[in-house]
């Protein structure tokens, strides 16, 4: 089933729900979903673009979390987390900190990374193969602290 045939499903219920964080949350999908049809894209949105598209609207929920929280606008952040909750719901499982450490561990193996010198070599295999699974801040951070700790 695809994204756009998801949102709608879900729009429905959720209009019948009542839930109106969890409606304007999916609203906002949508809306990216039609800015997409109309940007003209010849094609149906791929996996690999639904997969952005949700993960950019997580990236600005989380970036709006910590501003409000930083502002001391506790009532908004709460909202942003709700809305990120909802959004989470669409992207694949996130994997554990350990989780992400063992892929690290097999791509520094793979690429014969060693050391912080080697940052370069294992970043970019890390940010594909983990590409949705994880945030890329934490993929990052950890490739830094595997290869700080070798």
């Amino acid at each position: 089933m695809s994204l756009k045939t998801m949102i709608n499903d879900d729009l429905k219920a959720a209009m019948k729900e009542g839930n109106k964080i969890k409606l304007e949350t999916i609203r906002s999908i949508r809306a990216l979903i039609l800015e997409f049809e109309k940007s003209g894209a010849d094609h149906e949105m791929t996996p690999e673009e639904e997969l952005k598209l949700l993960t950019s609207a997580a990236k600005k929920r989380k970036e709006s979390i910590e501003q409000f929280t930083n502002a001391g606008r506790m009532e908004l952040a709460e909202k942003e987390t709700a809305e990120l909750k909802y959004i989470e719901a669409y992207l694949p499982k996130q994997l554990t900190p350990e989780e992400i450490m063992e892929e690290i561990k097999k791509i520094a193996l793979e690429v014969g990374a060693k050391a912080k010198e080697d940052f370069p070599k294992v970043m970019p295999v890390a940010a594909k193969n983990l590409k949705g699974k994880a945030d890329g801040k934490m993929i990052k951070e950890m490739v830094e602290k595997f290869l700080s700790g070798n």
